[in-house]
């Protein structure tokens, strides 16, 4: 797909698909974007400025077409501390907004420069099963969250509210289902929307709306006009820089990892290739924008995401009406959509759960090794109990020290004595911090003849460890009379050594058919060793 190419053909996209897509999406943008704007603590035009600019930005220049960004909870919930303690350090209420603004001018700066730095690829050393938590721990984020519109003030609706509620939401879930088996032409999801609103609206049925639940908030309404420039009126000092840097930092990883992990799974979904770094620049300038024009910024949105590539969107598109769409409600269409029913906005986010959630992890249970079982559990509980940047990290962390700790197991010597009477050992497998104490339980200097060959044909150094490692061998063999040679050594473990030539004294043997130059010292004799000192 070309750079700017708004429909993208070759995954089935189509303008009719992104534009139907992108009116469903808006529809769902707006209960979020005010829910999450309570959550930070804000009004809610300010999440809806916020989804509105994250989303266009993203869309047009982003690098993952279809994708949806906007307001989320993952942010928010980071974004409530600013704005209090931004409000306690400007002794006014409405300073920590101010507070938010500049950090998420920071946000924008940090987030351009990862992309810049193409830092973006790093979301590939993020293992399945670290992906499956992830996109477990999502849906049932989704799914609690939702169900907090079963509430009124704070308590629980009850009686025939609940059973009213309760019926529209299944109805929507119902019509999702059972219109795709008909014809795929049109969104199921919005045409779901607007029969329950009609069903509400003409049945006169007393249910919350969209204006209702803003108004339990403490909210007036969604019409608002046009985003306008802003300069933060915080004094810039080192005092505001130490306050705003570690939220923009934790702001920033949040956003890129959330980001990145909805790029990665949008690309499963669609059969394609997105850019992480491209993404990462987009969604800093989003963030920045949003700094500057009023917005509480944001990342990509899983949820709304999915409903954009089920209901047929592929394209840039799809966002582009979405959040064009979004800024018409804002401006002109607030009648309407206050009307729409929070139940049909919560059956579509509960059809969103359901194709969420990984199912195949359940399948695969007893068929995977039980350290993914439990990188699996262990991201879906912390995505659902902290926060989705805390979850991937340790679920990286405690994947690459299981992968670690399985590799350090695998290192192998096999040895054996020449006609000559030099001993040879034969290295198997990599050479790192893991397994050092078994590699150096295969040696024996006091038993071992004069002469001692450590051939890495089949096996490669890898880190500091391992030269540090070796560089004991060597001094283990020196103190009693005995040397010791390196053969088959790769070019990246030669130059490895090279770099530790200050603390390791090691001996080198050259192979006749693998030429090493160190030093610009070349060696004839195939049994002549030079030492790197």
């Amino acid at each position: 797909m070309n750079a700017f190419q708004l429909v993208d053909k070759s995954t089935g996209g189509s303008i009719k698909n992104d534009l139907l897509s992108g009116i469903t999406v808006a529809l769902a943008l707006v209960p979020e974007a005010v829910a999450f704007a309570f959550v930070a603590g804000i009004s809610p035009i300010v999440g809806l400025y916020g989804a509105f600019m994250m989303g266009l930005i993203t869309a047009t220049f982003g690098g993952r077409p279809g994708m949806i960004s906007g307001a989320t909870g993952a942010m928010a919930v980071v974004m409530v501390n600013i704005v209090k303690e931004g409000n306690e350090l400007g002794n006014s209420d409405s300073a920590g907004l101010q507070y938010l603004f500049i950090t998420l001018l920071l946000v924008g700066i940090i987030q351009i420069c990862a992309g810049a730095l193409r830092m973006g690829k790093f979301v590939r050393m993020i293992p399945h099963s670290v992906m499956m938590g992830f996109v477990n721990g999502l849906a049932i984020v989704i799914f609690i969250s939702q169900l907090g519109m079963f509430k009124t003030q704070g308590e629980w609706i009850l009686g025939k509210p609940l059973y009213l509620m309760t019926g529209l939401v299944g109805i929507t879930m119902l019509i999702m289902i059972l219109l795709p088996m008909f014809t795929k032409k049109i969104p199921a999801a919005l045409i779901a929307i607007l029969l329950v609103t009609a069903v509400v609206v003409f049945g006169d049925l007393e249910t919350e709306t969209v204006m209702s639940f803003i108004q339990a908030n403490g909210g007036e309404g969604i019409k608002a006009g046009l985003p306008s420039f802003h300069i933060p009126s915080i004094p810039i000092s080192l005092k505001t820089f130490f306050f705003i840097a570690p939220y923009a930092l934790i702001l920033a990883a949040i956003g890129l990892i959330e980001s990145l992990m909805t790029l990665n799974l949008i690309d499963e979904l669609t059969d394609s290739h997105g850019s992480g770094n491209r993404e990462c620049i987009a969604q800093g300038a989003g963030n920045f924008v949003n700094g500057l024009f009023g917005g509480m910024g944001g990342c990509a949105m899983i949820g709304q995401s999915i409903i954009n590539i089920k209901s047929g969107g592929r394209g840039r598109l799809s966002g582009i009406v979405a959040s064009i769409t979004l800024l018409i409600f804002i401006l002109f269409g607030s009648g309407f959509i206050e009307q729409v029913p929070i139940a049909a906005l919560v059956g579509v986010m509960f059809m969103v759960v359901i194709g969420t959630f990984a199912w195949s992890t359940f399948k695969v249970w007893n068929k995977v090794p039980k350290a993914d079982v439990i990188v699996i559990v262990l991201v879906t509980l912390l995505t659902v109990f902290f926060d989705l940047a805390i979850a991937v990290l340790i679920g990286v962390i405690v994947s690459s020290l299981v992968f670690a700790w399985e590799n350090a197991k695998r290192i192998r010597a096999r040895k054996h004595i020449d006609k000559h009477g030099v001993k040879h050992y034969e290295i198997y497998g990599p050479l790192f911090f893991g397994c050092i104490e078994l590699f150096n339980s295969k040696f024996d200097p006091k038993n071992d003849p004069d002469e001692v060959v450590i051939d890495f044909k089949e096996s490669r150094i890898v880190d500091q460890s391992a030269i540090e490692c070796i560089n004991k061998l060597t001094e283990r063999y020196l103190k009693i009379g005995k040397n010791i040679h390196l053969r088959h050594l790769s070019f990246d473990c030669v130059k490895l050594i090279k770099r530790a030539e200050k603390i390791c004294d090691v001996n080198l043997l050259e192979d006749p058919d693998y030429f090493v130059a160190i030093d610009n010292f070349r060696q004839t004799q195939i049994e002549s060793v030079s030492k790197i000192s």
